[in-house]
């Protein structure tokens, strides 16, 4: 696969950087040539300095044939308009970009474009670990809209089904870890005491899916 991203800022580099350790094929561009000393002397991609609006810069990171595109730069709406330009202008099938206002955020995702907002999700991790609650989240979707969280079954739960626990289009039981091994359970899995539970489940459901596992 073949990756542009734009802006070495820490985000982009950690991002090209992974990317490249995959064995992807991965062009990162900044305007700031020096930005580039963030990669580490092991970086196997490719570095193109100057300005991404630029359309010779984007065709030297070969946007044309790019699989994904991120824009990580600290500007909204430069990311915004790069984002735009490698969907709509080159066909890049999976184009992500950073917003850091979380109504931008949701209207660019209207738009079509997969945002990335860090401040929704960093203010969502805060209030989680104030709170210190016993359904620990794994992992956001859709700036949080959707969280997978892993919680241990009780003994409310013990000799119950999955779908006793499940609730259409708001939690849904998506992997049960039992004596260490995992397991994709069924309608008709029964669950057990101690079972560790990893669970998709919508944001506005969260209390509900609390009183099913009988968590107050």
């Amino acid at each position: 696969m073949h990756y542009v991203i734009v802006g070495c800022g820490r985000l982009g580099a950690i991002l090209a950087t992974a990317l490249a350790e995959e064995h992807h094929e991965v062009a990162i561009i900044d305007r700031d040539a020096d930005a580039f000393r963030r990669l580490g002397r092991l970086f196997s991609g490719r570095c193109v300095a100057g300005v991404a609006f630029d359309r010779a810069i984007l065709e030297r990171a070969s946007i044309s044939s790019a699989d994904g595109f991120a824009t990580m730069t600290s500007g909204d709406n430069a990311n915004f308009v790069l984002a735009a330009m490698a969907r709509w202008r080159y066909r890049v099938p999976r184009v992500v970009a950073r917003i850091y206002d979380p109504v931008r955020a949701d209207i660019y995702s209207r738009l079509g474009i997969a945002t990335v907002s860090p401040t929704s999700w960093g203010a969502a991790r805060v209030k989680e670990l104030l709170r210190y609650e016993r359904i620990n989240p794994l992992l956001h979707i859709a700036n949080g809209d959707i969280e997978v969280v892993e919680a241990e079954a009780g003994v409310l739960l013990d000799g119950r089904t999955a779908a006793e626990l499940m609730v259409p289009e708001s939690v849904q039981l998506v992997a049960v870890v039992r004596d260490g091994r995992g397991l994709i359970p069924t309608a008709s899995t029964l669950l057990r005491t101690h079972d560790v539970l990893q669970i998709a489940v919508r944001g506005s459901a969260r209390r509900e899916l609390a009183d099913r596992l009988g968590i107050r």
